[in-house]
């Protein structure tokens, strides 16, 4: 699961840019990711200002 740390997000929009699924949308300033994201790290690598995580949930 990918989630934003909204303290670190600029907004730019290189997120939504890379993504090959278009889950991901810039709302104003609000960064909303759908449940067509296939957690695949693009986002990750591409937000400059490392605010894209991805959460995984081990039982």
């Amino acid at each position: 699961m990918i989630a934003v740390n909204r303290f670190k997000c600029g907004y730019c929009g290189g997120c939504v840019a890379v993504c090959p699924k278009n889950a991901i949308t810039l709302v104003e300033t609000f960064i909303s990711i759908d449940e067509e994201c296939i957690d695949c790290g693009k986002c990750l690598k591409a937000c400059p200002m490392g605010a894209m995580e991805k959460i995984s949930y081990e039982r």
